[in-house]
């Protein structure tokens, strides 16, 4: 299946829509951290929090999509990469690296001389995607709000 990816911002009504990206793209990708049968995904707080991005005037949200279909989306502001999920449909398929390229890009338009990111500490397959466009770990962590309460790592990429 070949995939003939456009990049569009999300519109206001597409918070469902995008939560369920999420949670696709999660439950698939993280059940070593969160597995789904003694963590269910929390879908109420990563909708609310789906609606209050897309409200928010300092955030850009980035769709990649192939044929109206939903591929994936990164959420951008000043200075941060806050989130960045493709469907595992689209993984391996350039739309990843699409929708980093772009974020990236915008961010440093908006004046930004550096960009930071939190990722999960035991999410090899995205630390390798982002050491490999470049990011380098600064030091920080925080411990990950929902059970079993893993750890994210903080990475940082300067222009």
């Amino acid at each position: 299946m070949s995939v003939s990816v456009t990049l569009r911002d999300a519109y206001s009504g597409e918070a469902e829509a995008l939560a369920r990206l999420q949670e696709e793209s999660a439950v698939a990708g993280f059940a070593n951290v969160f597995p789904p049968g003694r963590y269910p995904f929390p879908r109420e707080e990563v909708l609310q929090s789906w609606r209050e991005l897309l409200a928010r005037e300092d955030v850009t949200a980035l769709v990649a999509e192939d044929g109206g279909k939903l591929l994936g989306f990164a959420v951008l502001r000043p200075g941060w990469l806050e989130r960045l999920y493709t469907h595992p449909n689209a993984w391996g398929r350039g739309v990843g690296s699409r929708l980093h390229d772009e974020g990236v890009e915008l961010i440093r338009g908006l004046g930004s001389s550096r960009c930071s990111l939190w990722v999960l500490e035991a999410n090899e397959r995205a630390r390798s995607f982002y050491e490999h466009r470049g990011w380098r770990l600064n030091g920080d962590t925080r411990v990950v709000p929902f059970p079993p309460n893993p750890i994210d790592v903080g990475y940082t990429l300067d222009f």
